[in-house]
C-alpha cells in the first residue's frame, strides 16, 4: 500500500469528530454472566472529516485531497486534534514525557511509543509518523541534540543515537505527531446548498497500520 507524507488539511480536521475503536467480543453465559474477549490488541481510529467543512473553498481542498489520493488507494497523514502530543494536547511537549526504551550498551534505534493509562492495565501505542523537528530526547533525564546526538526517521517513528545508550539508562522521548489514515470510501456526495456554502455529509477516515 503506497503512503503519501502528505497531511490532510488541519483547518478541515480540526472540526471532524471521530476517536479511537476496539473489538471486543462478549458472550452472555446462561448464568447471565459475561466472557469478554479482546480481538484486537491495538484500538484503530476512525474520524468523520465532514464536519469540519466550513466553505466552498473547503469543499474543494477535500475533492482535490480525495482525487489525488485517489480516493482509497494511498494513505496520508491526519492531524487527530484532541491527541497529536507526548503530553496532554494544551501543554508543551518536552523529552521525558514517553519511556521509550533501556539502553543496554548496543542497541541505538528506539521506536517512538505513547502510553495511555498508568494503574491497571497501560497500553502502549506504536507512533510511526512524528512531525518534523518536533521529537525531543532524553537519556537518564539529560537532553540530547538532534542531529547530534540522535536522529529520527519521520516514516517510522525511529530514533537512532549516535552511540548506544549505556546498560540500564532510560531513554525517553516528546513529539508532536500525526495519524497515518486513510479515506473509508471511494465516492463523495457534495451538496452544495448556496454559491459560498456547501458540505459533504460522510467522510470517513480510518487508521492504517504501517
Amino acid at each position: 500500500m503506497a503512503f503519501h507524507d502528505v497531511r490532510f488539511p488541519p483547518d478541515i480536521s480540526r472540526g471532524a469528530s471521530g476517536g479511537p475503536e476496539r473489538r471486543t467480543e462478549i458472550v452472555t453465559l446462561g448464568s447471565g454472566h459475561e466472557e469478554r474477549n479482546q480481538r484486537w490488541a491495538d484500538s484503530r481510529r476512525r474520524y468523520d472529516a465532514g464536519y469540519g467543512i466550513r466553505s466552498v473553498d473547503d469543499l474543494y481542498a477535500v475533492i482535490a485531497f480525495f482525487e489525488e489520493r485517489r480516493g482509497r488507494l494511498h494513505a496520508f497523514r491526519w492531524k487527530d486534534w484532541a491527541d497529536y502530543k507526548s503530553c496532554p494536547p494544551l501543554q508543551t511537549p518536552s523529552a521525558t514525557d514517553q519511556e521509550i526504551g533501556n539502553g543496554d550498551g548496543h542497541t541505538d534505534t528506539f521506536q517512538l511509543r505513547k502510553t495511555y493509562g498508568s494503574s491497571f492495565a497501560p497500553w502502549s501505542r506504536t507512533v510511526t509518523k512524528p512531525v518534523a523537528g518536533t521529537v525531543l530526547a532524553a537519556v537518564d533525564g539529560i537532553d540530547q541534540v538532534e542531529g547530534a546526538d540522535f536522529s529520527v526517521d519521520h516514516a517510522a517513528g525511529v530514533v537512532t543515537f549516535a552511540s548506544p545508550p549505556v546498560n540500564g539508562a532510560r531513554i525517553t522521548a516528546g513529539f508532536v505527531f500525526d495519524v497515518p489514515v486513510r479515506f473509508d470510501t471511494d465516492r463523495l456526495a457534495v451538496s452544495l446548498e448556496h454559491f459560498s456554502h456547501g458540505h459533504i455529509p460522510n467522510i470517513p477516515i480510518v487508521e492504517v497500520r504501517l
